[in-house]
């Protein structure tokens, strides 16, 4: 199945702490069913001094559930992904404006 949600995207949170936010994803795991955004589901981890770093409480982004966050269309609102084929390829679309993404 192709992902309807790809690294690079700018999505916004549906449900949660951070409902509303909006960020880039960095990084998606699909076998999780889950992605980290940039800046989003923020988490404090206590890490240990080691000769490369400085170590203590350091914020980390951790990973969201992939039904909580939505694709950001060209208005700046939530939008679902469709599929279409155009000259032969599979492209993904804004299904509020139409326009491929």
């Amino acid at each position: 199945m192709a992902a309807k949600l790809k690294k690079g995207d700018k999505v916004i949170v549906l449900a949660g702490k951070d409902k509303g936010k909006t960020g880039e994803i960095d990084r998606v795991m699909p076998a999780d069913n889950k992605a980290i955004v940039n800046g989003i589901n923020i988490s404090i981890r206590h890490t240990k001094q080691t000769q490369q770093s400085q170590g203590g409480r350091l914020p980390q982004a951790m990973p969201i559930d992939l039904s909580n966050l939505a694709l950001v269309d060209g208005n700046g609102k939530a939008t679902r992904v469709g599929f279409r084929v155009e000259d032969d390829k599979k492209v993904r679309f804004a299904k509020t404006t139409g326009e491929a993404i």
